[in-house]
């Protein structure tokens, strides 16, 4: 088995390197001392195809296999020197996009991952909650069926990306009975949902042109469609 990178990956981390010095490493310096998020450098992003790399290419992706994906990754961090910004593209592609591409249903494929990829719309995955941490078995926002739809109440905490997301991917228990671990389901919230707010934005020692956010749900309404998968 050969583990050298091939001739083409070693090619595109050049490119991705070239790219960041060029583009993401001018006021990286500033945007991490003011906290700040920049959303034409996400835009640059999306269009040079790294915000989409490992979804196929019929969804809007590059369809770019794992290693070239993290040789991405690797590049936009040693050549662009934010490392906050690095967080927000990993969570975007990691736990913001790729989730729908691997379990969504055909229609929320194509109605999210074309913007999710051209950097039209900013991911992001709600698990972390004030009492819970990460631990999903303990989670205690809950998503309630009303009729054809989901009521969704409680609230989340450092949510990478979350004051600036389009669409989050909220977990939440949908059957208290079922036990640690089980009952437990993933919506797709879209920014602007009634019921739906942003708190502020934590401060941070570091990567602070990556928000993290505390997200509210206060009887949010989703219809069925939203649950993902």
């Amino acid at each position: 088995m050969d583990f050298l990178h091939t001739s083409e990956q070693l090619a595109f981390y050049d490119s991705v390197l070239a790219f960041a010095s060029d583009v993401v490493e001018p006021g990286a310096h500033d945007r991490d001392v003011e906290s700040r998020f920049d959303h034409e450098v996400w835009s640059r992003l999306g269009e040079f195809g790294i915000l989409g790399l490992p979804i196929p290419e019929e969804f809007g992706g590059s369809g770019a296999d794992i290693v070239t994906t993290c040789l991405a990754l690797e590049a936009l961090a040693e050549g662009g020197l934010d490392g906050g910004l690095g967080l927000s593209v990993g969570a975007h592609i990691t736990i913001g996009t790729v989730p729908i591409w691997l379990h969504g249903t055909e229609e929320q494929k194509r109605r999210y991952l074309p913007r999710l990829c051209s950097g039209g719309s900013i991911g992001a995955m709600a698990i972390t909650e004030p009492e819970a941490g990460s631990d999903a078995g303990a989670i205690k926002c809950s998503a309630r069926r009303d009729g054809d739809d989901w009521v969704i109440n409680g609230s989340k905490i450092f949510i990478t990306n979350g004051s600036i997301a389009d669409s989050v991917i909220v977990i939440a228990v949908t059957d208290p009975d079922a036990g640690t671990g089980e009952g437990v389901s993933a919506f797709i919230v879209e920014k602007g949902t009634p019921g739906f707010t942003v708190g502020r934005d934590l401060d941070k020692m570091g990567t602070r042109s990556s928000p993290l956010s505390l997200l509210h749900f206060d009887d949010c309404r989703l219809p069925h469609a939203q649950m993902l998968g």
